[in-house]
C-alpha cells in the first residue's frame, strides 16, 4: 500500500470513510454493548485504553500493509461505524471485508455504499484482484449487503467460522477485477 497515509474515501450522502482516531475509542465501546455487532463480529473492548490500544494496532496493520480499517462517520463527527480489509495479501491479491455499523444508521444504504467504495478503492487504487465477503448464514442482512454492492454468491462454507453461540455456516461472496 504505496501511501503512507491512509486517505479519506467520500461517500454520497454526506458521509466518509477516514482512519479511526484515538478519539474515537468511545464508539468501539459503545459498538461492543450492541447485540448484533458482538454477535457477528469479533470485537472485545471491555475499557477506553482497550479500545485506544485496539486503534492503534489499526494504524500498524495499515503500516505493515496487513488491514485497511476506516471509521464510517459524518465529516467532522463521531464514528458510526467500521469498514474495511482485513487478511490483505498484496502478493496474492486478496482481501476480506469486515464492516459493521451502529443501530442509528442501519437501514440506510450506508453499509451498501461504504462497501461499494471500499471494494472500488481496493481494486482500482490498491491493484487487488479478489475480495470476499464471508457472513453467517444466519445474517440476512449482510447478505443483502453483499447482494446489493455487487458481490456474487458462490457458496456456503460448512462451519466455518465460531461465534459467541457455536459454529456458524457462512455464505461466501466475492467479487473480482472486472465485475465493477
Amino acid at each position: 500500500m504505496a501511501q503512507t497515509e491512509q486517505p479519506v474515501l467520500g461517500l454520497s450522502g454526506g458521509w466518509e470513510l477516514r482512519p479511526w482516531s484515538l478519539s474515537d475509542a468511545g464508539a468501539l465501546l459503545i459498538a461492543d454493548q450492541d447485540q448484533a455487532i458482538r454477535q457477528w463480529n469479533r470485537l472485545s473492548v471491555n475499557s477506553l485504553d482497550e479500545a485506544r490500544r485496539r486503534i492503534e494496532r489499526m494504524h500498524q496493520r495499515w503500516r505493515a500493509e496487513l488491514s485497511a480499517i476506516w471509521a464510517v462517520a459524518r465529516p467532522g463527527g463521531e464514528a458510526q461505524g467500521l469498514i474495511g480489509w482485513g487478511d490483505i495479501d498484496l502478493k496474492g491479491g486478496s482481501a476480506e471485508i469486515i464492516y459493521w455499523l451502529l443501530p442509528a444508521v442501519r437501514g440506510e444504504g450506508v453499509a451498501v455504499a461504504a462497501t461499494v467504495r471500499v471494494s472500488r478503492w481496493a481494486l482500482n487504487e490498491l491493484g487487488l484482484h479478489r475480495l470476499r465477503l464471508c457472513h453467517s448464514v444466519a445474517n440476512p442482512a449482510s447478505c443483502r449487503v453483499a447482494d446489493k454492492a455487487g458481490y456474487s454468491l458462490e457458496g456456503t462454507m460448512r462451519s466455518a467460522l465460531l461465534h459467541a453461540d457455536g459454529w456458524h455456516d457462512e455464505h461466501l461472496h466475492a467479487l473480482v477485477q472486472g465485475d465493477i
